[in-house]
């Protein structure tokens, strides 16, 4: 269900926009929402949780994670530096692969 994203201006506003997301869907205490987190086992998401987490950022930035967005993004930044790359708001992150990026800016017209 897509969520309100007026105030998300740049890839920090995303990393806050995302963990408050995941802090209040799936009430995971905020100390544990650090950059560094991996989304399965520091956060303590289940793959299909973090699968909800993406669409829910799709439909909120109006963004289509290509197929294999989770073997490109383990950490928390990492994801958040990709939506906000995708939406036009941070450069293009340096770990996704060149394949990858090729899908996502096919299927993102704003990833600059």
């Amino acid at each position: 269900m897509a969520q309100p994203t007026g105030d998300v201006k740049n890839w920090m506003n995303m990393f806050r926009w995302i963990v408050k997301l995941i802090r209040d869907e799936y009430e995971v205490d905020e100390a544990s929402l650090t950059r560094s987190s991996v989304l399965e086992t520091d956060c303590g998401l289940a793959i299909e949780q973090v699968e909800v987490v993406l669409d829910t950022i799709g439909e909120s930035f109006a963004l289509r994670f290509p197929p294999g967005t989770l073997d490109e993004v383990v950490k928390l930044d990492e994801l958040c530096m990709l939506a906000a790359w995708m939406k036009g708001l941070y450069k293009r992150p340096e770990f996704i692969s060149a394949g990858f990026e090729q899908r996502c800016r096919a299927a993102n017209a704003a990833c600059a």
